[in-house]
């Protein structure tokens, strides 16, 4: 009875979702599970408000309001397990093509965590490192230039 179990549960996708693993590489699951894992801290398999607290006060945000947790976990349908995790990215995701996922999500973590950047200082950074005719961000060196400055060592 098992392999049919398991073999009707691929089919729907995991917790009923309809294919949200196939629209992403293994590779890229693979990612989403350990940021989910690293998200989960207590390791109950759901990420709570308790859980995005302590992730952000590991990153230096010690003095997140509980209204601001509430809204990141009302923007789920439910509960987040790891099939409701990947189903928000894949939302936020879904039609962008791989180099616009790279600047959203780099535009994401830039205005979220840590020092976040304002909408003003986001625009200056695409101003200053726009996208070429082909779409592409050389998110390098933004990285470079925002952990090292503008002056390249020779």
């Amino acid at each position: 009875m098992a392999p049919k179990k398991a073999k009707r549960r691929q089919q729907q996708g995991e917790g009923g979702s309809s294919n949200v693993f196939s629209m992403f590489e293994q590779s890229q699951i693979q990612e989403y599970k350990e940021a989910f894992t690293i998200i989960d801290q207590n390791r109950d398999g759901i990420i709570s408000k308790d859980d995005l607290r302590d992730v952000l006060a590991t990153m230096g945000q010690l003095n997140v309001k509980n209204e601001e947790l509430e809204a990141m976990v009302k923007e789920a349908s439910g509960p987040i397990n790891f099939t409701v995790f990947l189903t928000m990215f894949g939302e936020k995701l879904k039609g962008a093509d791989p180099e616009e996922r790279y600047a959203l999500s780099l535009e994401e973590l830039l205005t979220t965590q840590c020092d976040r950047f304002t909408a003003e200082e986001m625009t200056n950074l695409w101003a200053a490192f726009p996208p070429d005719v082909a779409g592409n961000v050389d998110y390098k060196n933004i990285c470079y230039v925002i952990t090292h400055g503008e002056e390249k060592e020779e």
